[in-house]
């Protein structure tokens, strides 16, 4: 993901495969393949397209001398071939439970309503959303990630759900704690739920935190607030253990928020002390003898 205002989702095919163990092979994934850039149909469809020299509007023609320059215009390129321009896609991530890809798109503000799509489908688009695609295969066989094309749906629109312009959209029994805004991050746990992490609800009035949410079944985008920030920080990079015992979470710049100030900061998470500033940390959370959310 480009994480800027109306920019692209991409995908690269290796051309070569993983081999568990082999660090020498691995260290040359990224060297041969097929860079590709989204277009999201409102039919439901998502076609990649790839963005290789010499096909298309990538040529001479157009400035593009090589692949190189494919690779370093990459922005001009996904126009020229007719990309889907996103609401800052922030974070990308594969749930290893049911093979579908989900994109954290953080927010927009700058869309109007002339330059709305089925993908991004609000205006002034302050709380963000996310994206569930859908290779050929999941989740009931093996995903083909590598496919031309996939199919894709809102999973949830973030805001607070009392207000009617907000246009969000979550599990109708999301409670009132429950409701998110600007997601910026995500994970998932073994059992394939997902873990939302946001930055920006303070430009809302809110406080940043972490969310979960099943993804299948009664409980999907039924958000549930699991953590919170520190005052003017924002969360990020949640992280699990392989066995659920352990969530890591980044806390970045506590403090952040306006009249603030070094000298009088709004806080001095995490050490309280009036003779440090706020810091950055990384906090571990467990639960005692069970997994995070069992």
């Amino acid at each position: 993901g480009d994480d800027e205002r109306f920019e692209y989702v991409y995908r690269f095919v290796s051309r070569d495969r993983y081999h568990p163990g082999d660090r020498l092979r691995h260290a040359t994934l990224l060297d041969k393949g097929v860079l590709s850039v989204a277009k999201f149909k409102a039919d439901g469809r998502l076609i990649w397209l790839p963005l290789v020299w010499g096909e298309g509007p990538l040529s001479p023609a157009n400035g593009f001398a090589s692949q190189a320059d494919v690779l370093i215009e990459t922005r001009r390129a996904a126009d020229l071939v007719g990309a889907t321009p996103m609401d800052r896609p922030e974070d990308i991530e594969t749930n290893p439970f049911n093979g579908r890809v989900y994109v954290a798109l953080s927010k927009n503000e700058n869309r109007t309503s002339e330059r709305k799509d089925a993908a991004n489908p609000r205006s002034n688009n302050k709380h963000g959303h996310i994206l569930e695609l859908a290779p050929p295969g999941a989740p009931a066989q093996t995903p083909d990630h590598a496919a031309d094309e996939f199919r894709w749906d809102i999973f949830l629109l973030a805001g607070d759900p009392s207000y009617l312009n907000a246009g969000a959209r979550y599990h109708p029994q999301t409670s009132r704690d429950g409701w998110l805004t600007t997601p910026d991050n995500i994970a998932f746990d073994s059992r394939g739920r997902m873990w939302i992490a946001s930055d920006g609800a303070n430009d809302n009035g809110f406080a940043d935190g972490v969310w979960a949410t099943d993804v299948e079944g009664p409980g999907r985008a039924l958000t549930r607030h699991f953590l919170r920030t520190p005052r003017g920080a924002e969360m990020c990079g949640p992280c699990f253990t392989p066995d659920d015992a352990t969530l890591f979470v980044a806390v970045q710049h506590p403090g952040q928020e306006p009249g603030s100030t070094f000298d009088s900061p709004s806080t001095r998470w995490p050490d309280f002390d009036d003779a440090m500033p706020p810091r950055p940390a990384i906090v571990a959370i467990t639960a005692r003898g069970k997994p995070i959310g069992g």
